[in-house]
């Protein structure tokens, strides 16, 4: 049995060969997580097509349903009421005419609702003001660095660790 970085297992290994395997298994670690993350996506989008192919054609049976109730409509009332056919089927259309109407009465008000919202306009303007409020806020102090600490040398520093 050995490491993942081919060393056997209860050996000693160095610092750094542990933090190389550390790193190599994070680094495996997000690959998979990233892999997954794209299997659900992709799941949840053929599942979203397959809901949206289905609601479609529900809506076009419905469709071509509604001839058949507007004729059953119309019969249904002639054998009720014995008024002519040509009145009943004239009352089935008023009918569909009515249900319109009422559907886009609900649609007019929704529409003037949605276009009185001020969300994005709202969103925007908080977003200025915040933006307002950073400009002017001005940073902390920084305590002064030690004579023997100048930036200078803290950069020569770095640049000779790396």
């Amino acid at each position: 049995m050995s490491a993942p970085d081919g060393s056997p297992v209860g050996a000693e290994r160095t610092i750094g060969q542990l933090f190389a395997s550390a790193t190599a298994e994070m680094s495996a670690l997000v690959h998979d997580e990233i892999a997954l993350a794209k299997a659900q996506l992709k799941q949840d989008v053929k599942r979203g097509a397959t809901s949206g192919g289905a609601f479609s054609m529900a809506g076009a049976v419905l469709l071509f349903s509604l001839p058949m109730l507007n004729f059953a409509l119309a019969y249904g009332i002639r054998t009720w009421s014995d008024w002519n056919l040509a009145i009943c089927f004239l009352l089935s259309f008023a009918a569909n005419v009515l249900v319109a109407v009422v559907l886009a009465l609900i649609g007019v008000v929704f529409a003037k609702k949605a276009k009185k919202s001020k969300g994005p306009q709202k969103v925007a303007a908080s977003m200025k003001q915040s933006a307002g409020v950073l400009q002017n806020a001005k940073p902390h102090p920084r305590p002064e660095l030690a004579k023997d600490r100048v930036p200078e040398a803290i950069e020569a520093v770095a640049r000779s660790s790396s």
